[in-house]
């Protein structure tokens, strides 16, 4: 039996992954900051470097960034004069979890895959 103190630790948990996940896919669902990441993928980069492919301000790149950072998603350092960023792979692993649940679901059955949405959603 689940006493109150420990079903209220298991919600708490429940709660902060829920928004770990909520930040996790608002940062990745603009295309500008997956291609960022895909970027950073190869190495560090600095800002500026980040900035160079896209075609929109500094201080737009500069708010992309923000975001990714507050997601956990990369970190950010000074280099000399220079602001680095890199990728932090591990932020993206619960998402991926997440997101792995779904293969356990076969595509044909499209009302199994609908059941399961609207429990993780409800639940």
């Amino acid at each position: 039996m689940v006493d109150d103190s420990t079903a209220l630790v298991i919600l708490n948990r429940m709660v902060d992954t829920s928004a770990h996940l909520d930040t996790t896919f608002a940062a990745l669902a603009d295309p500008t900051r997956r291609a960022i990441l895909a970027r950073l993928l190869e190495s560090d980069a600095p800002v500026n470097a980040l900035a160079d492919p896209f075609e929109m301000s500094l201080a737009a790149v500069s708010k992309h960034l923000t975001i990714l950072a507050r997601a956990g998603l990369i970190v950010q350092e000074k280099r000399g004069r220079e602001k680095w960023c890199r990728l932090d792979p591990d932020a993206i692993a619960p998402a991926a979890l997440w997101m792995e649940s779904f293969g356990q679901i076969a595509l044909s059955d499209l009302d199994a895959l609908e059941r399961f949405i609207a429990d993780e959603l409800t639940g």
